[in-house]
């Protein structure tokens, strides 16, 4: 039975895969001790990392035939290979390339030699049972496993990886012996790219600050939640890990009635028409006053067709921040079974192959994208062709002057893959993902992390591109560069980081070097932003030496970045204002502590 939801159905392990559903539960649960009572402190974290290249090639391509909807007969006696996935438009190019659910006559695919059935599925606790299935019967002597309750491969969000990976290894290690088997990433075939969102008040967007206390329902471990906790971090903003308390001083999340994201888009929907609001215990410093406190729902964390739903319903809402400012955040990974594949690359390679040709063939060609949206559609059994694709596209609208996005995914070409792995350009971006993610397990210890799992599998464990290395006979282009020609103009992001400097000098203490690579990070996912830095110090010693150090500061920080790769050009500031915006008392120690900060401006 399970412990979490007192069920005999789901273990006490499965109800946590559901609980924490991907990396949005790493900055879920921050519990420690206060004087007789157990609840959360909120944080003031720093987020997520930006990189500011758009993964975006088209590579100039003969086109290929469509895919009928027949299902293939060629390869109907090949052995049968599962991938199972969340419903999610990022995932087009590889069903496209299959034809719909099952391999098609004329899919690349079946050109590849491959029997292919892609199944739906949105709990990540059954995609884990899925591939445990599958490694069972492997395990037993079958290679390929027939059970349709086994997936050999499946398709996620690649910011949950790190905890997905890593749980199911503990608990692969307790079934078969210390690393006998392993999951690991072969490669991202998409990404999503403004589908996944946070929708607030406008001002919100204009006046960050004004989000502080608000109360926003989402469903936690998903990327969405992740994208509105990397927005608070980025803006400075304190997030209220305990979701059964209210911090007037903080953003609180809500988590959605079953975890279900339109559950997130109705509860706020119900707040504002009807009155709906949920009763908390309000929280101050980490300790709870004894009070409680009733709340509406200010905002939610979702995706379509939640975000639809929402600006259907509502007017004075707006998408605040997506996945299209964290472009590089949300890759659709495929994670298989490295013993199994070992057995079978071509299997693996051909899927890659298969599935990166026709995305190109849909970046290239327009009734290759309205094909993928009929597989699409054919292959969820939800909505109908013609909403799949204006999502996948994107769609703005305008209410009472107010303009609003929803949707906007994209699918990867070889040149893509190449270049976010960093294959062609050096630039890892995936890396930079995998280990922010990590290193918030191992530090935030979510959900007693540490205690239940252990440790987080390596970036070198955990990703193989052996098969995607292996494409050998596909047309790729160059990678592509960013422009940071042109001046940006609108804030995405403004937070204030505290970066640990010898006193009067502009030398780094090595105690930053993890706030640093925090920074790193946060522009690798948002790659398409040009950046301010301002260097800040206290009061202590000349004005004039003040002003000096604070820009000596800011270029040690640049510095920092650019040795690390990221383009000069992409600097459009660097700047000191010396003791001359204090945002602490320069009369006491822990004020003059807070006013030597570097601030960084994320502009789009």
């Amino acid at each position: 039975m399970g412990k979490i939801l007192r069920t005999t159905k789901l273990t006490t392990f499965s109800e946590l895969l559901i609980v924490i559903g991907g990396i949005g539960a790493v900055l879920g649960a921050i519990y420690f001790i206060s004087p007789g009572l157990k609840t959360a402190v909120s944080k003031q974290l720093n987020g997520i990392e930006l990189n500011t290249t758009d993964v975006n090639n088209t590579t100039n391509a003969e086109k290929i035939a469509l895919p009928s909807t027949e299902v293939s007969s060629e390869v109907s006696s090949k052995p049968l290979v599962r991938i199972a996935g969340y419903a999610w438009n990022a995932e087009s190019g590889i069903i496209v390339s299959n034809g719909g659910p099952k391999t098609t006559k004329g899919s690349l695919m079946e050109k590849n030699g491959l029997n292919v059935e892609i199944i739906r599925q949105d709990w990540l606790s059954e995609l884990r049972n899925m591939q445990m299935k599958f490694i069972k019967e492997f395990d037993g002597g079958t290679n390929f496993p027939t059970s349709d309750k086994s997936a050999g491969m499946v398709m996620i969000m690649g910011d949950g990886a790190p905890f997905y990976i890593s749980s199911v290894q503990k608990e692969l290690d307790a079934s078969y012996g210390k690393d006998k088997y392993h999951l690991q990433v072969f490669g991202a075939v998409g990404m999503s790219y403004g589908e996944d969102k946070l929708i607030g008040p406008p001002e919100w967007k204009s006046n960050p600050k004004s989000m502080k206390g608000a109360v926003i329902s989402a469903v936690l471990g998903d990327g969405d939640w992740v994208t509105t906790v990397n927005y608070c971090f980025a803006n400075g903003l304190k997030v209220n890990p305990d979701p059964s308390t209210y911090d007037a001083d903080a953003v609180n999340i809500y988590p959605s009635q079953d975890d279900d994201y339109m559950k997130s888009a109705e509860e706020l929907i119900k707040s504002q028409t009807a009155g709906f609001t949920v009763s908390l215990k309000e929280v101050s410093n980490g300790k709870l006053t004894g009070k409680s406190v009733t709340k509406k729902i200010d905002g939610c964390a979702t995706w379509t067709p939640g975000d639809k739903t929402v600006f259907d319903k509502l007017t004075g809402f707006v998408d605040i921040v997506s996945t299209k400012e964290f472009n590089n955040q949300m890759p659709t990974v495929i994670i298989g079974v490295k013993e199994w594949a070992a057995k079978n690359p071509e299997i693996v390679t051909n899927v890659l192959k298969s599935a990166l040709t026709a995305s190109n063939q849909m970046k290239n060609y327009e009734d290759w994208k309205v094909r993928a949206s009929e597989a699409v559609a054919a292959t969820y059994q939800i909505e109908n062709a013609e909403y799949w694709y204006k999502m996948f596209k994107g769609q703005q609208g305008t209410k009472n002057g107010l303009t609003y996005n929803m949707g906007g995914s994209k699918v990867f070409n070889y040149a893509d893959a190449m270049q976010y792995f960093g294959l062609s350009d050096g630039v890892n971006r995936y890396k930079a993902v995998y280990n922010q993610v990590g290193t918030y397990l191992t530090e935030l210890n979510p959900f007693g992390f540490n205690e239940n799992v252990g440790k987080v599998s390596s970036y070198d464990e955990a990703v193989n591109l052996f098969y995607l290395k292996n494409i050998n006979d596909i047309e790729s282009s160059k990678a592509d560069k960013a422009d940071y020609s042109a001046t940006a103009t609108e804030v995405m992001a403004s937070g204030e980081w505290k970066i640990n400097f010898s006193s009067g000098s502009a030398d780094v203490q090595s105690s930053s070097s993890k706030d640093l690579e925090k920074i790193y990070n946060l522009l690798i996912q948002a790659e398409n932003s040009k950046l301010t830095i301002v260097g800040h110090t206290d009061n202590v010693g000349n004005p004039d030496s003040n002003l000096s150090l604070s820009k000596n500061r800011a270029q040690a920080v640049v510095d920092y970045l650019k040795q690390k790769g990221i383009p000069a050009n992409r600097f459009q500031l660097i700047d000191g204002k010396g003791q001359n915006e204090p945002v602490g008392d320069n009369n006491s120690v822990s004020g003059k502590a807070q006013n030597r900060r570097v601030v960084v401006t994320f502009l789009k």
